[in-house]
């Protein structure tokens, strides 16, 4: 068997532009899917996959692993970069899918079978307006609380929300107290029972992070998400020992080397992951080894599209240390139009079952795809009160 071709597929989701890459064999019929998702860098990764194809085309897809440590050590620059990282992971994906089709098996079974009988899912409330940020209304908090409302109505038993405004690296405690009432409003109106995590997107610097942290405390978040950014290694473990609240980074860290020093450190709870990013189901499966050994908790992060999601739960149906996985149900309405999926999800505690489709479990109707064709991201900016770049 021999890669004969490997194809990108960009079709538009609104807020991003979903990169399907689909490598194509020699076999009749047999391909896989794959996903190289990365908002506002959608022509660089198409090339960066145009980039790696000639190293394999002409190889067996079966051996993953070869395969994977030439796209990652050849071409001189190793596969570290977001992009290149980005473009690696979505054969990566594709390649395990053939793996699993050509044997008549799931993905999780080519990993030593499941481990668990099904996989939680949860969801992302978004956040408030940017300029809204300082409004600390109880019409602002309320409006919180009836998103939080509404994912328990849809069965969700745990979600996760932007409840903290972008700050400076230090400012006073107005914005701490927005986030404040807005946690408060979340958890009164769910009760103790469901799950509240907050991405704070990394957007402080580690001491408005930590006070942050300390001040949402009392909640009781399942997790306190990217309190800062993920090169201040110091910095979160220092937020991590400050608070009982589990700290959660990971999703803009590329390749098992950016994860080693998080858990030598023992800077975080629960590793994030991104498999459209980080190398892939197969540095995927590395990191979770790494997080098993450490007894840290995995939670890939997963708001791409559906091949990103299929990927996402195959690794979980075999990974012990996985403990649930980010859900994207309302992104556009046409979703389930431009993929079949073989996993099912249980509407009461949103729960997926595993599938018994071989590989991911899904296929893609390039049709659909075609209807949707790339569109250029909108340009999201943010500025401090004095004119400054903040991190968005």
């Amino acid at each position: 068997m021999k890669i004969t071709a490997i194809e990108t597929h960009v079709c538009n989701a609104r807020m991003r532009n979903w990169i399907f890459v689909k490598v194509v064999t020699d076999q009749p019929g047999l391909y896989g899917w794959g996903e190289a998702t990365l908002e506002w860098h959608t022509r660089a990764v198409v090339g960066a996959i145009e980039d790696i194809s000639p190293l394999l085309i002409g190889e067996d897809p079966t051996r993953i692993e070869h395969l994977w440590q030439m796209m990652y050590r050849q071409h001189f620059w190793h596969g570290n970069g977001i992009v290149r990282g980005t473009a690696i992971s979505g054969i990566d994906i594709a390649l395990w899918d053939i793996l699993g089709k050509s044997l008549g098996v799931p993905c999780h079974k080519l990993w030593g079978g499941p481990v668990r009988d099904y996989v939680r899912l949860y969801c992302h409330l978004g956040g408030g307006k940017m300029e809204d940020f300082y409004e600390t209304s109880p019409a602002d908090a309320g409006r919180f609380a009836e998103l939080a409302q509404r994912a328990v109505e849809q069965g969700f038993t745990a979600f996760k929300t932007m409840a903290t405004p972008e700050t400076m690296p230090l400012e006073g405690m107005r914005p701490i107290r927005y986030a404040e009432k807005c946690v408060a409003a979340m958890r009164q109106a769910v009760g103790d029972d469901i799950d509240i995590m907050v991405d704070c997107h990394a957007r402080h610097s580690p001491r408005m992070g930590l006070l942050f942290a300390k001040a949402l405390e009392p909640y009781n978040l399942y997790w306190f998400e990217e309190p800062c950014w993920p090169e201040s290694i110091d910095g979160l473990a220092e937020v991590q020992r400050a608070v009982k609240t589990p700290i959660a980074t990971g999703e803009r860290l590329i390749s098992q080397h950016g994860f080693r020093e998080l858990l030598e450190k023992r800077a975080v709870s629960v590793l994030q992951p991104d498999i459209t990013h980080c190398g892939g189901l197969s540095e995927a499966r590395r990191i979770a080894a790494m997080a098993e050994a450490y007894r840290v908790a995995l939670a890939p992060h997963n708001p791409q599209g559906p091949v990103s999601t299929a990927a996402s739960l195959e690794l979980g149906f075999a990974t012990p240390s996985y403990i649930i996985c980010e859900s994207v149900h309302e992104d556009v309405p046409w979703r389930r139009d431009v993929v079949s999926e073989g996993f099912v999800v249980e509407p009461k505690g949103r729960i997926a079952r595993p599938s018994s489709r071989p590989g991911l479990g899904i296929e893609i109707n390039e049709n659909e795809v075609r209807k949707h064709p790339f569109k250029q991201e909108e340009l999201l900016r943010t500025f401090y009160a004095d004119g400054s770049v903040g991190d968005w």
